[in-house]
């Protein structure tokens, strides 16, 4: 299917204001025009309107937008600066990779969406870091020599096994609210198999018959956001395909994959299955912040990081802080600017180091001066991220998704 391009009428949306600037991480960073999303706009305008070509330096400018989502926030025109991007990014792909990146493009999409792919070779990482190669590794310094390589190797935590949840995990609270359907994710199902567990046990104790499909994929979020449309409709459909129907709710507890899911509409208009799997879609917060659950005290000082694709992508900011809200004993103090992006952004943190290292000491410095012992936040992107941040601040810090405190508030009630 031949690239989308970016909509004439949204493009010219944008009246130049720059109330988004100061919210964009990129220019913050930079403090380049065209590194903002007025700039950025500006430039997709000129090649929609024929008076620029899609040269390097333009390229260069849509590849190091995170695609945060922060602007959409602000902007009081309500443009809609995701889906331009995007639609950008597949006409640069159409005109064919470019040699900087595209090898590394390739790998990590071609690796991160594919859930065995990964699984082998975290498999192999397993191996590296308890056979003790990391140590050496890191200890000769070779790694400076391939500043994307190291800003992987760096980035990834200890291995955990990760036992397959059951297909089926049957209600057992009072209420019965019927049938939930579970996303495990690519990054979430090998490197947080935790949080699926808990997710799957909240749900039923919450009342619901939790499904988790065998056979479920990744959801195409990588895809989209760099332009590959294709790759990302084929991964959509195999993900519904392999869901149920008769499922109520679809509970999705990672903000990138949750949000991209919730726009399947959007790339594949008029489709009725896809309609119908996109109304299903809730991140764990929206479907547990009104759940009747057994609730212990959990007496710790925590801070929230808002994940930019659960505040802008979804615009869900008050049901996380709603149901940390309802553990006892758990003390939650605001973190300055929650919302600016950790620089994760999906795989962008691998591709642009050094502007992703540099968001990520702002972030670390803005949870240092809360004092908090943990840092909460409802995307794995993030989770591992500023558990880099934290490890390399030496902050001794809990890095935990909101769902690994309500379970072990429940854990604590249940005592």
């Amino acid at each position: 299917m031949a690239a989308v391009a970016p909509d004439i009428d949204d493009l010219r949306l944008c009246v130049h204001c720059g109330i988004c600037l100061p919210q964009c991480p990129t220019y913050r960073v930079l403090g380049e025009e065209m590194d903002s999303p007025r700039g950025r706009l500006y430039l997709m305008r000129a090649v929609a309107e024929g008076r620029l070509g899609f040269t390097d330096a333009f390229a260069r400018h849509m590849d190091l937008c995170l695609g945060c989502r922060a602007c959409e926030t602000a902007c009081p025109a309500g443009v809609p600066f995701g889906s331009l991007l995007e639609a950008t990014r597949s006409q640069l792909v159409e005109r064919g990779p470019r040699p900087r990146t595209a090898l590394l493009r390739r790998l990590v999409h071609g690796m991160f969406p594919e859930p065995r792919r990964l699984g082998l070779m975290l498999g192999g990482l397993k191996l590296y870091q308890r056979s003790g190669l990391r140590r050496v590794v890191r200890a000769s310094h070779v790694l400076a020599l391939a500043p994307r390589l190291a800003a992987m190797e760096s980035l990834l935590p200890d291995v955990p096994s990760a036992p397959a949840l059951p297909e089926l995990t049957p209600a057992q609270g009072r209420r019965r609210l019927g049938r939930a359907g579970v996303l495990t994710g690519c990054i979430q199902r090998h490197l947080y198999p935790d949080v699926n567990r808990d997710t799957a046990r909240l749900l039923s104790l919450a009342g619901y018959d939790v499904v988790v499909p065998r056979d479920q994929g990744c959801c195409g979020a990588l895809e989209l956001h760099a332009g590959f449309l294709d790759d990302f409709r084929d991964r959509a459909r195999k993900l519904i395909a392999a869901f149920p129907v008769d499922l109520d709710v679809i509970v999705v507890n990672a903000a990138g994959c949750g949000s991209a899911m919730k726009e399947y509409t959007r790339w594949m208009p008029g489709e009725a299955d896809v309609v119908a799997f996109a109304e299903k879609i809730k991140d764990v917060s929206e479907a547990l912040v009104d759940a009747e659950l057994p609730l212990g005290p959990v007496d710790l000082t925590v801070t929230y990081h808002d994940a930019c694709h659960l505040a802008h992508g979804q615009r869900i900011r008050a049901e996380p802080r709603r149901l940390l809200g309802r553990i006892p004993d758990l003390k939650i103090v605001p973190l300055p600017e929650s919302d600016l992006c950790c620089g994760s952004a999906g795989v962008y943190n691998l591709l642009e180091p050094e502007v992703a290292g540099r968001l990520l000491t702002m972030k670390i410095d803005r949870i240092a001066e809360t004092g908090a012992a943990a840092v909460v936040t409802g995307n794995p992107g993030c989770l591992l991220q500023i558990a880099k941040g934290c490890r390399e601040r030496g902050l001794d810090l809990e890095v935990l998704h909101p769902v690994t405190l309500l379970a072990r508030s429940v854990r604590r009630a249940l005592q």
